[in-house]
């Protein structure tokens, strides 16, 4: 029996669609994990990768992460991922890109709901939702859930990363923390300034060195190297730019006490779970801390409440992540294998 067509990060996908389209250039992956609890929910992001296979790795691993993370947020929905690959680095998605993956989505029948992700916008989320309509996310009137994901993701990591400091640190609030944050975009910048207002030291990197400097004046901040700053001196190391990147390598160089950042798929593979729990580091599981994205646009999707309860369904994450860690504690087990374990349960693959 063929279980994995040859790809270690499949996992019992319901379904992995590859789609072109000549006249634009399209390439792209959309990734279905599961249906149990709805239609299958992920953004789309646009990248470029040295491999086609890559793409298709990472729409595995990511649409299992929103199968795990909509399963976690108490959502009625299901998880996959939209990949788009870039023909090189620093390329330009097209209108006609934009428009022929509205087509691909809409062609699955509702199975997938796109939103936004790296390398998209609200701009061009609307272009794609010009060909269907199983898209969330888009501009919305004022109090009602749904738009720009970012803000809710960096609302929901902060708290996380409070309820972390908290459990690993005993910290009672933020002040004088030192907090290492690697990304400062929409989630890390939004993340940043939240935690300047606490009071806490903060060290930000960012491969886009003019963005991270304007960030560091702004809030005071110490600037690090984007390729170093997992491994300096710091109370809480907040990860928030790509994933895989908490390896056997830089896992042994670390030098904190706390792992939690909205980043995706943070483990680049699964023993590195284990070796985090092994060095008594607290942990927080990209999936649960990084979910406030996905509550947003997710109850837009399914029509449930408004912002007001989208707030109020963020500020249960730090519930979740501790339901984790205790019991990680109970157990001796590493929290990732825990929550993914209790992930599994609520999509009936326990």
């Amino acid at each position: 029996m063929i279980t994995g067509w040859g790809f270690p990060d499949f996992d019992a996908h319901e379904g992995v669609h590859l789609f072109t389209d000549p006249d634009s250039g399209l390439s792209a992956v959309i990734a279905v994990h599961s249906t149990k609890l709805g239609p299958a929910a992920g953004g789309v992001r646009f990248w470029h990768y040295a491999t086609s296979d890559d793409a298709i790795t990472d729409a595995l691993r990511l649409s299992r992460g929103m199968s795990f993370k909509n399963a976690m947020a108490g959502l009625d929905l299901g998880g996959g991922k939209g990949v788009v690959l870039a023909d090189k680095p620093g390329a330009t998605i097209s209108e006609a890109q934009l428009k022929a993956f509205g087509r691909a989505v809409e062609s699955l029948g509702g199975r997938y709901v796109t939103a936004e992700d790296v390398g998209m916008s609200e701009a061009r989320m609307k272009v794609i939702a010009s060909e269907t309509k199983y898209v969330s996310g888009l501009p919305v009137q004022s109090g009602a859930a749904g738009g720009d994901p970012g803000p809710y993701t960096a609302h929901g990591v902060y708290l996380g990363v409070k309820a972390a400091a908290k459990r690993g640190l005993g910290a009672d609030d933020m002040k004088g923390v030192h907090v290492a944050i690697q990304g400062a975009g929409s989630v890390g910048g939004g993340l940043a300034r939240l935690l300047a207002k606490d009071g806490a030291r903060l060290t930000i990197a960012d491969v886009d060195a003019d963005k991270v400097r304007v960030l560091a004046d702004e809030l005071g901040a110490d600037l690090a190297a984007a390729d170093t700053v997992l491994g300096i001196e710091a109370d809480v190391v907040s990860p928030n730019a790509l994933g895989a990147i908490l390896t056997e390598r830089s896992i042994d160089a670390l030098k904190t006490s706390v792992i939690a950042g909205g980043a995706n798929n943070q483990l680049a593979t699964h023993a590195d779970g284990a070796r985090l729990h092994a060095r008594g580091i607290t942990y927080a599981p990209d999936y649960v801390i990084n979910a406030g994205g996905i509550i947003n646009v997710g109850l837009e999707y399914l029509g449930h409440g408004d912002e007001a309860e989208v707030m109020a369904r963020i500020t249960r994450i730090p519930d979740r992540l501790n339901q984790v860690w205790d019991e990680s504690e109970a157990s001796g087990r590493p929290a990732s294998e825990v929550a993914d374990a209790i992930a599994r349960r609520l999509i009936g693959r326990g």
